[in-house]
């Protein structure tokens, strides 16, 4: 029997700029993500339902959302992007997408065993999608890298509701399983051997003269930015503080913070955390320095997929952390095995130069890698090393035929490394032999100013490769001061005591 996929709300008016509901240019990471597995899924004989927002002029949702996607307007129309597919159009006035629609008699009609649901916004019709679904018994699957929402907080949260409560089954667009971010605290750091020794020496004191009393204890940054570290702090507590006598509040992992805000609150013995503190903030500062530097190159991008190729960059010990720092910033995907398995994702890379060189020839290295390679992963040929660029990417494409989805630039500096002009020259060669659709990655040296040159200068790149402006980022730095002993507030000179208001701060443990 046939799947079914229903592609959501991927509608003009959800993913561009200028319309009141649009959910910004980051959601766009997903367009071509949705594209392969529309494409994968077609070749499999699954039919496509295109589930869109139709709305009459005056709809009761509009009191709870602006007016959108009104019937017969642009806003209303299949981004072009995904209109060329063949599929079905389900038009829906609400964020169901079966209340007043026909789509449970064509599910039926179809019998499909199981039903794959992509498009926007992940906490609300995707999530209403989900959980219909279930009611029906269907068997449920959703690629996380093709769906999005303007809140990337609510996405996170939603992905959760939708495997945990709705049982749904998370996947990738290539159909793998998910693997689930997991941190696991280092002997070192629970041993205390990367502590202050101050702090051991504290402890050691404190146990010395039975002195364990509660106290409260808040981390602030000095800086705005990007928090990340936190889903490691988390499950570095988990373990150390004594679970009926713990209480930790936070922010989550990618919310922005603002200088001397509070993101984390920890009340338990002292003794049960104290020796942690040098670990914690060292954490929070620098995964929050990597994920702020890669946001500020996603923002640079304006929707075009980035990628992280730091782990060369830094000490093999911290890259995991790095690459992982840099999804929650926004990239795409990352470089290193160990950072995409702790991100959640299948590692990103094309070919280096060294197979090239080993095997003497950019094409006969190419069919290679597409010969022993699994269909998941993207065919993308470094063609830079024995030839001129342009002449390389036609040689690559015609060689493939039809199988090769983009090229990589990452031209060295003695030859004038990748420039605007460059990616042009290629992008005319290739179409003028009719391969439009491949295309042009690039990589070496690119960082925020770099992006945005390319962009403005109209580089046609379908993708950046960005390394050391992330790795070289200064960590963010976190302060961590007592605010309360034995229920007493306190603080050093120059700090307020007692407990910080913040209202962004979850209860965590």
């Amino acid at each position: 029997m046939p799947d079914a996929v229903l592609v959501i709300d991927m509608l003009r008016g959800f993913m561009e700029a200028g319309y009141p509901l649009c959910c910004g240019e980051k959601t766009r990471r997903i367009i071509p993500h949705i594209e392969d597995l529309l494409k994968q899924e077609i070749s499999h004989g699954s039919k496509i339902l295109f589930i869109c927002d139709s709305h009459d002029p005056g709809d009761l949702e509009f009191k709870m959302f602006p007016p959108h996607c009104v019937a017969g307007t642009a806003e209303s129309e299949l981004i072009p992007e995904l209109a060329k597919y063949p599929g079905e159009i389900v038009k829906k006035k609400t964020y169901s997408s079966f209340f007043g629609t026909n789509l449970e008699k064509k599910l039926k009609n179809l019998k499909a065993e199981k039903v794959i649901v992509c498009g926007v916004c992940t906490d609300i019709c995707i999530r209403y999608a989900v959980s219909d679904l279930q009611l029906y018994h269907y068997k449920v699957e959703v690629p996380v890298d093709c769906v999005a929402s303007f809140d990337e907080k609510a996405h996170r949260s939603a992905l959760e509701h939708i495997e945990k409560v709705l049982g749904a089954r998370l996947t990738l667009s290539t159909g793998k399983e998910v693997i689930k971010s997991k941190f696991e605290p280092a002997a070192e750091v629970v041993s205390g051997a990367t502590a202050d020794v101050y702090f051991a020496r504290t402890i050691e004191i404190l146990q010395k003269e039975n002195l364990n009393l509660v106290a409260t204890m808040e981390v602030f940054p000095r800086h705005d930015g990007l928090l990340c570290g936190m889903e490691e702090v988390k499950a570095l507590l988990a373990e150390v503080l004594p679970a009926g006598e713990r209480e930790v509040w936070a922010l989550a992992e990618g919310d922005t913070m603002t200088a001397k805000e509070v993101v984390l609150r920890i009340t338990a013995p002292y003794q049960s955390y104290g020796l942690y503190e040098t670990a914690i903030i060292g954490t929070l500062a620098h995964g929050s320095g990597w994920a702020t530097a890669a946001r500020e190159c996603v923002r640079a991008a304006g929707g075009i997929p980035v990628v992280s190729f730091g782990a060369r960059h830094v000490h093999p010990s911290v890259a995991v952390k790095m690459d992982y720092a840099a999804v929650v910033g926004g990239f795409t995907g990352c470089s290193s095995i160990a950072g995409a398995r702790l991100a959640g994702l299948e590692p990103s890379g094309t070919m280096p130069h060294a197979l090239i060189l080993i095997v003497g020839d950019t094409v006969k290295a190419t069919l290679l890698f597409d010969k022993h390679m699994p269909p998941g992963v993207p065919r993308i040929s470094l063609v830079d090393t024995f030839m001129d660029e342009d002449k390389e990417s036609l040689r690559v494409a015609e060689a493939l035929r039809g199988k090769l989805q983009a090229v990589r630039l990452d031209t060295p500096g003695e030859l004038g490394g990748v420039t605007i002009e460059l990616v042009k020259k290629v992008r005319a060669r290739l179409d003028q032999a009719g391969f439009n659709k491949v295309g042009i990655f690039v990589s070496g040296g690119f960082n925020p100013e770099r992006i945005t040159e390319f962009i403005a200068g109209g580089a046609p790149v379908a993708g950046f490769g960005v390394g050391s402006y992330v790795t070289g980022a200064s960590p963010i730095d976190f302060t961590a001061d007592l605010h309360e002993v034995a229920g007493k507030p306190i603080a050093k000179r120059g700090r307020i005591p007692g407990i910080t208001p913040n209202p962004r701060l979850k209860r965590v443990l």
